[in-house]
């Protein structure tokens, strides 16, 4: 399994205690339906390694995680900083019109009905998520913001949008 099949839930932050405790952050909507989780992929190095979890403490911002055959605070510190992922097919079904962040990637963007162009990747950058799409060989950041991106069309691969007037202008404008 490679991360491509997988959606990033969160963090190990730090460990806690001395018998093998992380703290996790989970970067997800609602953290307590992850509660019932038998497992998730660590990234070290380049590799997602399962393991296994012996318990889980949700809290609002940090949860206590202990994994199986973590026993201790050396085997705890190696985790530290590594990405925590989940497999694609275990995502929690979503209300008609909603979406996750990660199916906008390859989307292809309209703004006001004029085609602007696909979706390339997302940023999480502080608590502004934005897509980044190449127009006019230029790549542009456009805010995901409910008042900018109007309707999102999984099944015909559009997002229609109101970028704010002079938004795209300003990454078009010459360098000089």
């Amino acid at each position: 399994m490679t991360v491509d099949d997988c959606y990033q839930i969160g963090h190990v932050i730090k460990t806690h205690g001395l018998k093998g405790e992380v703290q996790l952050f989970l970067d997800v909507d609602n953290p307590s339906e992850y509660q019932e989780m038998e497992s998730m992929l660590v990234q070290q190095n380049d590799s997602l390694i399962p393991f296994f979890i012996e318990y889980l403490q949700i809290n609002p911002n940090k949860s206590i995680a202990k994994f199986e055959e973590v026993d201790d605070i050396e085997q705890a510190k190696a985790l530290v900083s590594c990405q925590l992922y989940l497999p694609l097919d275990v995502l929690p079904e979503l209300k008609e019109g909603e979406y996750y962040l990660h199916q906008l990637v390859g989307m292809e963007l309209y703004d006001k009905g004029r085609h602007i162009g696909a979706v390339k990747e997302l940023f999480e950058i502080g608590p502004q998520d934005l897509i980044s799409v190449v127009h006019q060989e230029k790549e542009i950041l456009i805010p995901i913001k409910d008042e900018i991106l109007k309707k999102v069309d999984l099944k015909e691969n559009r997002i229609d949008a109101e970028i704010p007037e002079g938004l795209i202008d300003i990454y078009l404008e010459d360098e000089n």
